[in-house]
């Protein structure tokens, strides 16, 4: 028995993705998948056209995070890092939640010109337990990636001494011992 030839239709296998994906142009969303829409408890109605910012537990996380990351997509054209986002709507309003997100610029010399993005809900391996300040949440992110206090600092463009000012206010929210154990609890929630 031969199986019946499946026509591939791109609309559909990007609506059905079983994770977000999102078109941008100007920081701004001009489609969304079904998944995403799930994720942040929302509508594709209600997202497109919107600026990624509605995402953002904070204007200026979504300020410095665009910041942060248009030399990295003008020099490799694709961009990754665990974040903090928050729904938008339902239930679950407001709520944080840590996500993955993967860009990829379609112009590396105006990489906020248009791209594609990826998100992936962490919250069932990684839910947020304490309640952290948008720099907290960036010094959070960069040392579950492995980098210095100041590795940290040369990225958020602050001091060591900040970022290892930052880093024991988080040991403290999270009463580790060590930055490994901070690590490890970052990544447990």
């Amino acid at each position: 028995m031969t199986p019946l030839p499946i026509e591939l239709d791109y609309q559909l296998a990007f609506e059905l993705a079983p994770i977000g994906l999102v078109l941008s142009r100007h920081r701004s969303i001009v489609d969304c998948n079904q998944r995403v829409c799930e994720m942040f408890g929302t509508t594709r109605e209600r997202l497109v056209g919107q600026s990624f910012q509605v995402l953002y537990p904070s204007a200026d996380e979504y300020e410095r995070t665009g910041a942060r990351i248009a030399p990295i997509l003008n020099k490799s054209g694709h961009y990754a890092d665990d974040r903090i986002m928050k729904r938008v709507d339902g239930r679950l309003k407001g709520e944080t939640f840590w996500c993955h997100v993967t860009g990829r610029a379609l112009n590396r010399d105006d990489p906020h010109e248009a791209g594609i993005w990826t998100f992936e809900d962490l919250s069932s391996r990684r839910p947020v337990k304490a309640e952290l300040t948008a720099r907290e949440r960036e010094v959070a992110s960069h040392l579950m990636d492995g980098l210095t206090s100041k590795e940290i600092g040369r990225v958020l463009e602050i001091s060591h001494r900040t970022v290892e000012i930052y880093r024991a206010r988080l040991m403290r929210k999270y009463k580790a011992s060590t930055t490994a154990d901070l690590v490890h609890k970052l990544m447990a929630g």
